[in-house]
């Protein structure tokens, strides 16, 4: 699994300005990136520390406005060196894709990914930035 490391944690949220405030002023993170996802729905913000290339937390508002109070981890990402080519090995396993997300998608900044549903339905993501 060379070149592999966790790349983020999805987190669903109801307000993405308030989410962002609480992140960067609370807990000292910092935005890296923030842009609607080419779905046209979805608001998605990326947020690490100090200029870090390390794991991030990614903020993403618009799946739904009924998130249980303790909120709700979406997914857990995976960065990989070469996407085409983990696609191509994930496909030989026996593994579900989540629907909608079964192709590689390119967000507008350029990274790119896929989803698998984990043993427990929990949602991994394979990206490359």
């Amino acid at each position: 699994m060379a070149g592999k490391r966790i790349d983020h944690v999805g987190v669903m949220v109801k307000d993405l300005d308030t989410s962002i405030r609480f992140y960067t002023e609370v807990v000292g993170l910092e935005v890296k990136s923030r842009f609607t996802h080419t779905n046209g729905v979805l608001q998605l913000a990326f947020l690490g520390f100090g200029g870090s290339d390390g794991t991030e937390v990614e903020l993403i508002q618009g799946y739904n406005d009924s998130l249980p109070t303790e909120g709700k981890v979406h997914h857990i990402a995976f960065n990989v060196d070469d996407i085409e080519a983990e696609y191509a090995r994930i496909k030989q396993l026996d593994v579900s894709f989540i629907p909608g997300f079964d192709t590689i998608t390119t967000l507008p900044n350029g990274h790119r990914y896929f989803f698998i549903y984990g043993p427990e339905n929990e949602w991994i993501e394979f990206f490359q930035r």
